[in-house]
């Protein structure tokens, strides 16, 4: 990792903080809930928007039709142009729960 500084003090550094968005993700096949991770500042248009194919999604959750989980995998790269639309949610554990 580099961090270099200028004359104000400001720092540059090669690592991008992201901020995670729990969601619901439909793509063509599947229903797909999980973190996307979005830069800091920006949108999830933005991320969509942004250059590359592929969104990852961690900690995903791929849903059949009927609604039973297929795969539970720690990471999972959605291809942009597959997606048909995205719900960002809240966590369960925040809404109010024990």
């Amino acid at each position: 990792m580099t961090i270099e500084y200028d004359e104000k003090g400001k720092y540059y550094t090669d690592i991008i903080s992201k901020t995670p968005v729990l969601s619901v993700i439909q793509t063509t096949a599947h229903l797909i809930r999980g973190t996307i991770h979005v830069r800091r500042e920006s949108r999830i248009k933005d991320e969509l928007e942004a250059e590359g194919a592929f969104i990852a999604v961690t900690n995903a959750e791929v849903l059949s039709s009927d609604g039973t989980i297929l795969y539970h995998p720690p990471f999972l790269a959605i291809r942009k142009d597959q997606i048909i639309w995205i719900i960002p949610t809240e966590d369960e554990n925040e809404q109010g729960g024990e």
